[in-house]
């Protein structure tokens, strides 16, 4: 599926984000987070990520108890075969140490500005 085939699903998934995904857009919209700007619900490839820095390639998921990196494995390398480095998060942790979840997004996007 291309990515404008997916722009209609991402508007859908914007419309209905869930409590965990509202509470960390709040933190990081409108370049809150060092300036960088993300983008939620953005589709990369066939997939969409929860939330995207297209400027330093970071693409965020967060996910709940349907996940683990072996069912994800296929998701996060194809993510990756379009150049984003993908980071997660479980709810939990958004929820419970939000502080901690925005600091390791701090310093993936200071990886990001320094690769480039």
């Amino acid at each position: 599926m291309t990515e404008k085939r997916l722009t209609p699903t991402a508007r859908k998934l914007r419309r209905n984000r869930t409590a965990v995904e509202d509470r960390l857009w709040r933190r990081i919209r409108s370049r809150q987070l060092d300036g960088a700007k993300f983008t939620f619900q953005f589709p990369i490839g066939p997939h969409i990520a929860d939330f995207a820095c297209r400027s330093a390639r970071l693409a965020i998921e967060l996910d709940g108890g349907q996940h683990s990196p072996d069912c994800d494995a296929d998701r996060t390398k194809t993510v990756e075969s379009y150049g984003y480095r993908i980071i997660r998060f479980w709810n939990n942790d958004v929820m419970e140490n939000m502080e901690g979840v925005l600091e390791v997004i701090r310093h993936e996007l200071r990886i990001a500005r320094n690769a480039s």
